[in-house]
């Protein structure tokens, strides 16, 4: 009776883990492991969005691309992405939206991941609109697995890549609202490079 009540319950383990959120140590949650973790997003846009690799996977996608959004709002938030980009991929997180709906830097805190990007001052690592890296920058991403760091707390705002602070930012326009991973086109209608998210993980503060 013993053995059967604790195969029962790896099953239901096994099954929550591999359904949504896994609970961490220190209030961590993740959100994607691998392969998993879709189901903790709703999609907007028609990127081509899939488990794929070890990852979840998007490299197309017409118009302005898609994203996935969080199904909670988020305030005051802690979050790890582990990613993997080439030069011309045009992704990044979006933070605080305002308005779900309408995802651009106008409505909500935009990390940016977009070595290409003309005007290199919003790319990798900089908040479009808010807070710009040094130019010529040393911040990039593609070719390589790299690890994204947030910290939002009120007004402040820090982002670092590969252990190295890119930006900081002090604004208090947005203060809360879903979380939405991109994949876009680049500038001009030209394609966008693949993203491959392999893990999220995010704790509120």
């Amino acid at each position: 009776m013993k053995r059967r009540r604790w195969w029962q319950y790896s099953l239901l383990l096994a099954a929550f883990l591999g359904a949504g959120c896994a609970q961490l140590p220190g209030g961590w949650v993740t959100l994607i492991d691998g392969e998993r973790g879709l189901a903790n997003f709703a999609r907007s846009g028609d990127a081509n969005w899939r488990a794929e690799g070890g990852a979840i996977v998007a490299d197309r996608g017409s118009g302005m691309g898609g994203y996935l959004l969080t199904r909670e709002p988020y305030a005051d938030f802690e979050l790890r992405a582990e990613f993997f980009a080439v030069a011309s991929t045009n992704s990044g997180i979006f933070l605080r939206l305002s308005d779900p709906s309408n995802i651009t830097p106008m409505h909500g805190y935009e990390v940016n991941i977009y070595d290409d990007r003309p005007g290199p001052e919003y790319g990798t690592g900089a908040i479009v609109g808010f807070a710009r890296v040094p130019v010529p920058t040393q911040h990039k991403a593609g070719g390589r697995w790299n690890v994204l760091e947030i910290r939002a707390e009120g007004s402040q705002i820090r982002v670092r890549l590969n252990g190295v602070q890119t930006v900081q930012l002090r604004d208090g326009r947005f203060s809360a609202g879903p979380i939405a991973l991109q994949f876009g086109n680049g500038f001009d209608d030209r394609p966008g490079g693949p993203i491959r998210w392999r893990r999220l993980e995010i704790r509120r503060l």
